[in-house]
């Protein structure tokens, strides 16, 4: 006997059916509250979407042999990496201290928060609170930034936890102790 699960009760010939994407095991009397799912025959059983020696549905991006190392940029295979590349990598970080380089050049150059608004065609009200660190810089903002203050506001001048974790244990599985940092 298998138990629904949808309502508990026993049953001994439960019916898959699909509700809000999920697959569910149901009893009878359950299966009206989602869309029956046919079962496929023993034959056609194995799915190609994982295989490597088709290529009909495993090149797609959703995660198939061919797609899943997509814009990975190396052919080597994503264990012997440690992890996958992703968007990120390729994106530089702003510098945690982004606040202080651009007001210390801002002073250097002896101009106020609303002179430097003019120069870079931005609102006072953005360059104070990129001082403050309120908020970060746009693209478009930080660009104009480095290129007139002649700075750069990425990389460099973090902090050491800054840097990508690398610890864990020796097997490769790490547990919430590994990452969690208490506040006692």
């Amino acid at each position: 006997m298998v138990q629904c699960e949808m309502c508990g009760a026993e049953t001994s010939s439960p019916k898959t059916i699909k509700v809000e994407g999920a697959k569910l095991d149901v009893c009878a009397n359950c299966t009206d509250f989602g869309t029956e799912v046919k079962t496929p025959s023993s034959s056609s059983s194995t799915s190609t979407k994982y295989s490597t020696g088709s290529n009909s549905s495993s090149s797609n991006s959703s995660g198939g042999s061919g797609g899943g190392r997509s814009g990975s940029g190396s052919g080597s295979s994503p264990s012997s990496r440690g992890r996958r590349r992703d968007m990120f990598d390729d994106m530089d970080e702003i510098a945690t201290d982004y606040d202080e380089r651009i007001r210390r050049a801002r002073e250097e150059t002896g101009l106020s928060q609303s002179d430097l608004a003019n120069e870079l065609n931005e609102k006072a009200s953005l360059i104070r609170k990129l001082e403050r660190g309120d908020t970060l810089p746009s693209d478009r903002v930080q660009s104009k930034l480095e290129n007139f203050l002649d700075i750069s506001l990425t990389g460099e001048g973090g902090t050491p936890e800054d840097t990508e974790w690398s610890g864990g244990s020796s097997t490769g599985s790490y547990t919430l102790g590994d990452v969690v940092k208490r506040k006692d």
